[in-house]
């Protein structure tokens, strides 16, 4: 009798679809063993594609070339060499299963030359781009894209030769290299290297996911519309300088994750893979299921082992050559199902299971987590998927799909529906904390309140829903105003409470950090193609005479606390309060304690709620000065717990603190108490009353100063 699957003993409910899950793992060791039949069984050895196909330059200084093409009939390099004819020195042969080849003297091909295919089928002939080419480049002028020889005399050699990322917790600086810059135009890798990074270092993130790698024809895409799988974008320079920041990250403890696209490919077919040796079917499927209806794109047929083939090699070839730490996987929802969920609520497990699952799909995904940690046993994998799927983050042995870890894509939905929808007054602790702790125990998840979704145009950042056009005039560090008051106060304890619950790891996309202002929009015809809104403006945090400055502090602060607190992610998450009426959340992993008071006009002194016995120390204050607050505590006096009998044989006591309205505090345990007795309970509050209000709100609604600050 088989051995039953943990998946299915951890959640007994999943057990009326054991046979669906039982027969997807199934699946996924037939292919294995189909795939690796020739490679000893190893799956790392299938995945070689790249080392095969494409351009190769040889020790001997000579030149082979090879093409995956089985509809093609005749096939030629052109190029800058062959002044873009068909000479027939550069005509291809077949040899057999649809591949097709040309070896060429040391002479022919020199670093920097463009070049192409120009195939031949049935019926058909036209121009295009290898599918395996690691350089494309666009023509400045025309706007043509070619593929480009690319062998300098010298290239980067890795410094960092082993890395191994800091997972314990996994903190993630979601980036895009060609936005990242303060001026008005796409940015380099270089610029990002030198100018970026250590901004990031700085701030404590331990990870970088960087967004548009893999080369797409149009800048606005953010990268979603691949159309060279195995290139580099040009457009941020040279394959080389991508590996430099690789290797300076490393260098600096940063690990570098790759947002990889698998789930769909621009529908091109000059550029792209649509039509590469003329047939619709290659790559994609050729009926009805080719095109992705929301996406203007095309679909991949991941029942086809050569399509396997391709992107398991993918996978490998971004390690490899470039030493990417691992990947964030784009579109798994579309993947999973063959209506791509589009519409569907998802509103029991019924739905994972009725049939509407992509197998062939599930077992690509599968296959390339095992791949990827075969190659990398601390590699790192993420799935960006909305649906929740059961077993996504769960490991292959114990009958899940291999991924590290989830997007919790609820938690920014959560928080801009309660900006949106709700009243101050009606953010309730009780909701908060149950939408930021709901979540498989047996899956890991990126808890993240925004990312580069919440600040494309048409949505909005946390920081512009709550405080909007005022930023343009209040931003001045003495500049009183109530809603700028309350956008800070806000925007600082929404990514604690998101920080302080995470299970797996946290995400921060590049300049929310300190309250980047407005949108991101790409140049495009209908904003004049302009950069404006592409790019980061980190003067804003520089200058020190505007409040983004509080929010940075804050932000490195908090990333410091949980750094400081080693296997955070793995500690339990303790619930020691909550109390809808006064808007108080208090929680508790390991020596610390989280409390918030989300109150937007009630402060309470003397609060107590049960906690580990102890003295305790304020670690992290929102409401400090140097965080943009009122200082309306003292964070050097430390806090004793009050003995009750009641709780004593608990090993609790009462923990009574002043909490400001709309603030948060951390405490840490300076030393537990061993034995029952009195301790001194030290007051610091600097209001003795049982409630006060915030700042006036007419005062707070005077200008001192109207100069804009955003530009």
């Amino acid at each position: 009798m088989a051995k039953k699957l943990n998946i299915l003993r951890n959640d007994s409910w999943l057990e009326p679809y054991a046979p669906a899950i039982e027969g997807r793992h199934a699946d996924v060791e037939r292919k294995l063993n189909e795939l690796t039949a020739d490679t000893n069984g190893s799956l790392v050895d299938f995945a070689n594609a790249y080392e095969y196909f494409g351009l190769h330059h040889l020790d001997d200084g000579s030149w082979v070339f090879r093409e995956y093409a089985p509809n093609a009939t005749s096939i030629w390099l052109t190029g800058t060499f062959s002044d873009w004819k068909n000479d027939e020195r550069y005509r291809l042969e077949s040899i057999g299963g649809g591949v097709w080849e040309i070896k060429l003297p040391a002479e022919a091909l020199h670093d920097g030359d463009l070049f192409k295919m120009f195939v031949q089928w049935d019926g058909g002939c036209g121009e295009r781009i290898p599918a395996y080419a690691r350089r494309v480049v666009q023509d400045e002028q025309t706007k043509i894209f070619s593929a480009q020889v690319y062998a300098p005399e010298h290239q980067y050699q890795f410094k960092v030769k082993k890395f191994r990322p800091d997972t314990k917790p996994l903190l993630i600086y979601e980036c895009h290299i060609g936005m990242a810059q303060q001026e008005e135009k796409v940015g380099s890798y270089d610029e990002f290297r030198t100018k970026v990074l250590p901004r990031i270092a700085a701030d404590g993130y331990n990870a970088i996911q960087i967004m548009a790698i893999q080369e797409h024809p149009y800048y606005g895409s953010f990268g979603y519309h691949v159309s060279s799988f195995y290139a580099a974008s040009s457009r941020f320079g040279t394959p080389d300088e991508l590996k430099h920041l690789i290797d300076d990250a490393h260098s600096m403890g940063i690990a570098v994750i790759m947002d990889i696209v698998h789930s769909h490919a621009v529908k091109n077919e000059v550029e792209g893979l649509g039509r590469l040796d003329g047939s619709y079917d290659l790559y994609f499927y050729g009926d009805g299921r080719r095109e992705h209806p929301a996406w203007d794109s095309l679909l991949f047929d991941y029942g086809k082992n050569s399509v396997l083939h391709f992107l398991l090699s993918n996978c490998k070839f971004w390690m490899e050559e470039y030493k990417f730490d691992g990947f964030r996987f784009d579109g798994v929802t579309s993947m999973l199902y063959y209506d791509h969920g589009l519409g569907k609520a998802f509103g029991g497990y019924g739905d994972y299971y009725d049939g509407n699952q992509d197998t062939n799909a599930i077992t690509y995904l599968t296959l390339a987590n095992l791949l990827i940690h075969d190659v990398n046993p601390d590699a790192i994998t993420i799935a960006e998927e909305m649906s929740g799927m059961p077993g996504l983050a769960v490991k292959f042995r114990d009958g899940g799909i291999g991924f590290d870890y989830r997007m919790a894509m609820g938690v920014p939905d959560y928080w801009i529906k309660m900006i949106k929808e709700k009243r101050d007054e009606d953010w309730h602790p009780t909701s908060i904390f149950w939408e930021l702790t709901n979540r498989r125990a047996d899956e890991k998840t990126i808890s993240y309140c925004e990312s580069h979704d919440q600040a494309l145009v048409g949505d909005k950042t946390i920081i512009f829903r709550l405080i909007d056009k005022e930023m343009y005039w209040h931003m001045m560090v003495d500049d009183d105003n109530y809603t700028v008051e309350r956008g800070v106060a806000l925007h600082k304890m929404i990514r604690l409470v998101t920080l302080a619950t995470i299970n797996g790891g946290y995400l921060n996309f590049m300049g929310n950090e300190f309250g980047h202002p407005e949108w991101i929009d790409f140049p495009r015809e209908g904003n004049g193609w302009s950069y404006k809104y592409a790019r980061r403006q980190w003067d804003l945090v520089d200058r020190e005479d505007l409040k983004y400055k509080y929010l940075n502090a804050f932000d490195n602060a908090m990333v410091e606390t949980v750094s400081g607190c080693y296997d955070f992610q793995s500690l339990p998450v303790d619930k020691l309060y909550e109390k809808d009426d006064d808007q108080v959340l208090a929680f508790r992993r390991g020596d610390l304690i989280f409390v918030f008071n989300w109150s937007p006009n009630r402060s309470f002194t003397d609060y107590g709620f049960l906690a580990p016995a102890g003295e305790y120390e304020v670690i992290l204050d929102s409401d400090s000065k140097i965080f943009g607050g009122f200082g309306s505590i003292d964070d050097s006096v430390h806090h004793f717990t009050m003995p009750d009998p009641l709780f004593t044989p608990s090993g609790k006591g009462w923990l009574k603190l002043y909490l400001p309205a709309r603030t948060a505090q951390v405490l840490r345990m300076v030393r537990k108490r061993t034995a029952p007795g009195h301790a001194k309970v030290s007051k610091d509050t600097k209001d003795s009353k049982e409630t006060k209000d915030v700042k006036d709100t007419e005062k707070s609604k005077s200008t001192k100063s109207k100069k804009r600050t955003v530009k």
